[in-house]
């Protein structure tokens, strides 16, 4: 059993990718593909992610709270980046299917930047999605903190756990990152809450590239 939905990626998930920002950073340098990324994240991380907070505020309060719990540097990008999927499916709150239908934006958001990350950034990113789903099934309490959003969708992602998944998820590598990035992502949706900018970033993101 496997949670890398690669499979599910089919034409009519990928009809909705935005080929352009991979387009731009394949072949910069490692500056370049940083200011590449960073622009494409200012420029399309406006749009809401939920009724509170826009995607790349979000983004920013996950990356803070990877940040403040000492987090890795690899850990720290891949709560920043770990949206990105919903960002380049153009995924928002304003489209009133968003949530509706699942389109995997962590696997198509781990399979994007797997050109240009290495597995400890992208396999949290992968697994952030199964993660709530694994709380759900282990922490009774867990899904009553859900976000209303977070809890429509985690109908959509496939529910609560077999005994067979939660098994084959625990053995995956980086399983904990992604439990942990998890928890993260729930806290980030706080309305008006002041973080430091995307550039405060840079340097981590740019020592994690491969």
């Amino acid at each position: 059993m496997t949670f890398d939905r690669k499979s599910q990626l089919s034409s009519d998930i990928e009809k909705y990718i935005d080929p352009s920002l991979a387009q731009e950073m394949k072949g910069g340098t490692a500056e370049q593909k940083v200011a590449i990324l960073f622009s494409y994240m200012e420029k399309r991380g406006q749009s809401f992610y939920d009724e509170v907070v826009t995607q790349l505020e979000h983004a920013l309060q996950c990356a803070a709270l990877a940040q403040q719990n000492g987090a890795s540097a690899t850990l720290i990008t891949g709560a920043l980046l770990h949206d990105v999927g919903h960002i380049i499916l153009d995924e928002h709150n304003a489209d009133k299917a968003f949530l509706d239908t699942d389109l995997t934006h962590e696997e198509v958001g781990a399979q994007y930047m797997e050109p240009f990350f290495s597995d400890a950034v992208t396999t949290p990113i992968r697994l952030h999605v199964p993660a709530k789903r694994y709380l759900c099934t282990t922490d009774t309490s867990y899904h009553d903190g859900l976000s209303e959003a977070s809890k429509k969708s985690f109908i959509v992602q496939g529910g609560v756990m077999s005994d067979e998944e939660r098994e084959a998820f625990e053995k995956i590598p980086h399983f904990q990152e992604g439990v942990t990035l998890r928890r993260w992502d729930d806290l980030a949706k706080v309305k008006g809450l002041e973080t430091a900018e995307l550039e405060t970033y840079r340097d981590i993101v740019q020592q994690c590239l491969i």
